[in-house]
């Protein structure tokens, strides 16, 4: 009986420290990143039909950005590592080194 209480009370001080694994998650809203929603948020106060194509293409470029297994900021560092590519005006000649794409 006391090896049941002792794992019992183990499993609720394991509860009370959940929220903090779940603390570095992305928001999600109706499973898609909650930064889509903002183009909303515009819709509201500006209601057009250029405002809701936005909206939409926002939110299409999001989804397709999810299916991708990338997240915005993941996203917008492949971006522009496209645009600039292996050229880093940066650093020295000598400090400079192949990007590599981990895939």
């Amino acid at each position: 009986m006391s090896q049941n209480a002792a794992e019992q009370i183990q499993q609720a001080q394991e509860q009370l420290n959940w929220h903090w694994r779940n603390s570095m998650r992305p928001v999600r809203f109706f499973n898609l990143d909650a930064r889509a929603v903002f183009p909303f948020f515009a819709l509201i106060f500006y209601a057009r039909l250029i405002t809701l194509v936005v909206c939409i293409m926002v939110t299409a470029i999001f989804f397709v950005v999810e299916r991708l297994g990338l997240t915005l900021p993941a996203a917008l560092r492949k971006f522009r590592s496209l645009i600039n590519g292996d050229f880093r005006p940066a650093l020295l000649g000598v400090r400079h080194r192949r990007l590599t794409d981990y895939y």
